[in-house]
């Protein structure tokens, strides 16, 4: 299993805001790719592209771009349910649904440093993915966030990674400047985010300082 950063920082995970579609793919690629450039100066964690209205060739063309500016960096590159396009696109591992391949199955066929995270919304479901030998598991969603359901709230995520630990659990879902510190404070290994982090204005101000990355992963 993939390891953290050893020095204790906690993981800053930026997913795409999935809005990428055939038709604007020639307008919204550089502005992605730019967002990566940022993200990668500023020692991000990990860089998920979620961009599920490209066809698979699209994926693969923006995912090679985006692997070829995190080369000899401490920043990772996740494709989206794809693992087959994340290993052809020579990105680091794949974030894997529910309508995915199971983690084992990943771990089992592809290569043994293949970084494998995977959503989860239940407590059972994070278990799942420790028990197949998952890297990590995303718990979503803690905070109200648009058309994600009832959210789980902080006690629910310290309720999941205290009983896990050291399993890493990633926050997802509402989070922000104004409340990250508190799912860190719940037990969790980091957050992720999509409206948050796909603002350069929040990377460049808000984590370039924190120099958070997880170069051991």
């Amino acid at each position: 299993m993939g390891k953290f950063d050893s020095s204790g920082e906690p993981l800053i995970y930026l997913i795409t805001d999935g809005e990428t579609t055939v038709e604007n793919f020639t307008e919204k690629k550089p502005q992605i790719l730019k967002l990566v450039e940022t993200a990668v100066r500023a020692k991000i964690s990990l860089i998920e592209i979620r961009e599920k209205q490209l066809s698979a060739r699209l994926v693969f063309e923006l995912a090679s771009e985006a692997a070829g500016l995190m080369r000899n960096t401490t920043t990772k590159l996740l494709i989206n349910d794809r693992a087959d396009i994340a290993l052809a696109a020579n990105a680091h591992g794949v974030h894997l649904t529910s309508r995915s391949l199971s983690a084992d199955v990943i771990k089992q066929n592809f290569p043994r440093n293949f970084i494998v995270g995977v959503s989860a919304h239940t407590i059972e479901a994070v278990e799942n993915a420790k028990r197949q030998g998952a890297d990590f598991a995303t718990f979503s969603p803690i905070f109200s966030s648009p058309g994600k359901g009832e959210p789980h709230g902080i006690e629910k995520l310290r309720e999941v990674c205290e009983l896990l630990k050291p399993f890493p659990v990633v926050a997802l879902g509402g989070i922000d400047a104004t409340n990250f510190t508190k799912v860190l404070e719940a037990g969790a290994s980091g957050f992720a985010a999509i409206r948050f982090l796909n603002d350069e204005e929040n990377l460049k101000k808000f984590i370039i300082p924190h120099r958070i990355h997880a170069d051991k992963l």
